[in-house]
């Protein structure tokens, strides 16, 4: 189910304890790396996926050479690899039984979206939790941060 309503991203992300960062970057200047340290800083345990950088550390966190190398469950896969490659990466969160998709900005593909729907999974696309967190704590659809645990 694709989530647009500002109540269905916020139950999701409300609910997503652990998220698998899919693209993570090492450089500090990268969006995801700004979004992963963001992530970490809101209390959610982010497992970040890069190939290149499998095995070392980032941000404190190891990282893991793809989904399928996840030692855990993950609730959330937040993907920042090019909208082309995102039906390989829709397969790869449906293979990893990861419930939710979120795509960061301008990161669109219709057909693994409409993939992504059709194999029941959550799904936020051309967003960034970032940007959308504080957006909607301040619509009073999340809690502070203090309250958070």
């Amino acid at each position: 189910m694709r989530l647009e309503s500002d109540e269905a991203i916020a139950e999701l992300l409300l609910q997503a304890k652990r998220i698998a960062l899919v693209g993570a970057s090492a450089k500090p200047e990268r969006p995801s790396h700004r979004v992963m340290q963001f992530l970490l800083d809101e209390s959610y345990e982010v497992l970040p996926i890069n190939p290149g950088l499998a095995g070392q550390r980032l941000l404190g966190q190891t990282v893991h050479a793809s989904l399928a190398d996840l030692p855990t469950r993950v609730d959330m896969a937040d993907i920042f690899r090019d909208a082309a490659s995102l039906p390989e990466v829709t397969q790869d969160v449906m293979a990893a039984g990861i419930p939710a998709i979120w795509t960061q900005l301008g990161v669109v593909h219709s057909a693994a979206e409409l993939t992504a729907v059709e194999a029941g999974l959550h799904l936020v696309v051309d967003r960034c939790p970032a940007i959308e967190i504080p957006r909607l704590r301040d619509a009073g659809l999340l809690p502070s941060r203090s309250l958070q645990s």
